[in-house]
Parts: C-alpha cells; sequence; structure tokens
C-alpha cells in the first residue's frame, strides 16, 4: 500500500522566481466522502485517477493510488464529478533536498497559494523556505473544502 506523508503550509513570500517548472491542473472529485476520495486530475496533457484513504490522527499520513490515464478519459471523468471544480497551477520550488509543490488557485478560490512537501517519514527534517507562511493540514484544505 502507497503511503503518502506530507506537510502543507500557507505561502506568504514570493516564490515564482524559485520555480524550476510550472504546470496548469485542472481537478474535480467523483467521491469526497470523509476519509476517502476519488480524483479526478488533468495536468497539462495527462490525466490521472486518485483514490485517497482517511489520514491517520495527526493529519500527515494516508494511503494514496494513482493512475495515470489518456487525456480523453479523464475529460470523461471530471462530467461524473461534484460541484466545485478546481482550476490551479502548481510550482515546483526546490527547498533543501525535498521539491516543494507550490498551488496558486484560480476561480472560487482565487487568491489562495498553498505549499505542500512530500516526506518519507512522519520525523524528517526539511529545510522550509522563506515563502511558507502558516502550518497546519486543516487550515489551508478547509479553505478549499478538502478537509476529507
Amino acid at each position: 500500500m502507497a503511503q503518502e506523508i506530507e506537510r502543507k503550509f500557507l505561502v506568504s513570500g514570493e516564490f515564482k522566481s524559485l520555480a524550476t517548472s510550472h504546470s496548469r491542473i485542472v481537478q474535480g472529485y467523483i467521491s469526497s466522502a470523509r476519509g476517502r476520495t476519488v480524483r479526478v486530475r488533468i495536468r497539462d496533457d495527462k490525466g490521472y485517477l486518485t483514490i485517497k484513504g482517511a489520514s491517520n490522527a495527526s493529519g500527515t499520513s494516508r494511503y494514496e493510488w494513482e493512475k495515470e490515464l489518456p487525456l480523453a478519459e479523464a475529460e470523461e471523468l471530471m462530467k461524473l464529478c461534484e460541484p466545485g471544480i478546481i482550476d490551479k497551477t502548481r510550482y515546483l520550488v526546490r527547498s533543501g533536498k525535498h521539491v516543494f509543490e507550490v498551488d496558486e488557485f484560480y476561480g472560487e478560490n482565487e487568491g489562495l497559494v498553498v505549499a505542500e512537501v512530500e516526506l518519507e517519514s512522519e520525523e524528517e527534517s526539511f529545510v522550509k523556505p522563506d515563502f511558507i507562511g502558516l502550518a497546519g493540514r486543516c487550515r489551508c484544505c478547509r479553505v478549499l473544502g478538502l478537509c476529507r
């Protein structure tokens, strides 16, 4: 079973000049039941189907399974999604030995900028870049309605 271990932060500083790449992402949720989600994502010209389980007590780790899909299939699955499609640009920013994924949101979430870093273990340390603001899984997820 693949385990996702991550930390999320609100972004409060300039980060775009530090990005090594960026891509446009549109995503929706086929199911957003508490404790399990099924997400469809289109990233540039590729599609993905992702299933995530419930988070552990600390909110930093959960089961995750992802499968790449042909773009046409992902576009068809997007039609099954619940209301509230998410549109964002993801920037990749290196900090120490980690890469932070910084998401700048559009549409209903315009102005929200969130960063996350994936870790090998919950105890793993990382270099926090200067653009990082408040920490916490639910602070930024609640804004998006993503505490599932």
